[in-house]
């Protein structure tokens, strides 16, 4: 640990007296301390955050702003009520609401092209079986959407976005897309002007729950509060290792500008483990976790060879097959994942509350995840 060498301007200024301190700056976290500040605004409210940049998925994911496709929701199914798949599409469709109009869809560069999940030429009979569902589907998730057309054929989108070995396409218009990065940054601007202080480069070491207030042991330094909320989602049970939660490592990559793609919208193949998206005339494409799950059970960020591969086979014979490409940029980040579809939203000790395990559904159910720990810490 260590040692404390905060002067007292720093003390007084930036350290002492929280009444609340949230572990982690991602979208989680930042939601709610921005709810705790609007409900009572005399809260002095600290966020700590382990890396450069918020870690985890926050900064890191493909900026997809949906709520499932046909097969995600027929997987759900297999495991939880119709009640229960309904109740987390509304969650994640409110969330999508949410996030919107706390930040404008201009600050998150929001478009709402539409959502695409793909079956390839050897998926026949998954397709088929997904077909069939779309009216089942329709009816049940109408009063969450507002519609009756959610999901719909539109196998004549094939030829037109140039895609190669797929047979069938399902279309949902009210999926969109945003930037990751400028959300994040119109969620810390936010912070900010409600005078919360976010604190980088602070790891958390240990959680001491005392009489009167918690001690949380860092990197930096001891620090103490009234309150704390726990929001790290995949990395909550390096804290409190009862928490179910299960990381997902994703690898991402993005190409240089390709000079006339046909892509516009978001994509996904393979019951949601595959999924592209157009961003500045190049292609962001992510996945694979399911070749080697086990592998990709991990909170270490990095690459394997089997997945770039992959990635890149799907490029080359799929996604763009007969047009030159450069991939610019690979990164991974990790999600939190569980067997319950839901979130964990709840107090795990006396004054200590987590919300973790959006189960790779962040951007949609973040907004509202961190503003119901922020209820339950009030």
């Amino acid at each position: 640990m260590r040692a404390n060498t905060f002067s007292y301007w720093e003390r007084t200024a930036f350290i002492d007296n929280a009444d609340v301190i949230i572990i982690g700056s991602g979208i989680v976290g930042l939601s709610a301390a921005i709810h705790l500040k609007k409900q009572q605004p005399k809260l002095k409210v600290l966020v700590l955050e382990r890396g450069f940049l918020p870690t985890g998925a926050s900064t890191k994911n493909a900026g997809f702003a949906c709520f499932g496709t046909v097969s995600e929701q027929l997987a759900a199914l297999k495991h939880s009520s119709e009640d229960e798949v309904s109740r987390m599409v509304n969650y994640k469709w409110r969330g999508l609401q949410r996030l919107r109009e706390n930040l404008g869809d201009e600050n998150i560069d929001y478009q709402q092209h539409g959502g695409y999940e793909l079956f390839m030429v050897d998926e026949s009979d998954r397709a088929a079986h997904c077909v069939s569902q779309i009216d089942h589907l329709n009816s049940l998730l109408k009063d969450v959407i507002g519609s009756s057309g959610i999901y719909s054929i539109a196998d004549a989108k094939i030829a037109d976005f140039g895609l190669k070995g797929v047979s069938r396409i399902i279309y949902n218009p009210f999926e969109g897309q945003i930037h990751t990065g400028k959300m994040m940054r119109a969620l810390l601007n936010k912070a900010y002007a409600l005078d919360i202080m976010v604190l980088n480069g602070c790891e958390i070491q240990e959680i001491e729950n005392g009489n009167s207030h918690i001690s949380l042991v860092t990197s930096q330094g001891n620090f103490k509060a009234g309150k704390v909320i726990l929001a790290t989602n995949a990395f909550a049970n390096q804290l409190f290792p009862d928490l179910k939660v299960i990381p997902g490592r994703g690898q991402v990559l993005v190409t240089k500008p390709i000079s006339g793609l046909k892509l516009k919208g978001t994509y996904h193949f393979d019951e949601g483990y595959y999924y592209f998206r157009n961003i500045d005339n190049r292609v962001l494409f992510g996945g694979g976790r399911n070749l080697d799950f086990e592998t990709e059970q991990t909170w270490e960020f990095g690459h394997t060879e089997i997945v770039k591969n992959k990635l890149i086979t799907y490029l080359e014979e799929m996604i763009l097959p007969s047009q030159d490409f450069e991939i610019d940029y690979w990164w991974s980040g990790i999600m939190g994942f569980g067997e319950a579809i839901s979130p964990i939203v709840k107090q795990v000790e006396p004054n200590i509350f987590c919300a973790v395990r959006c189960n790779g559904m962040g951007v949609a159910m973040g907004s509202l995840v961190g503003e119901e720990v922020a209820e339950l810490a009030l």
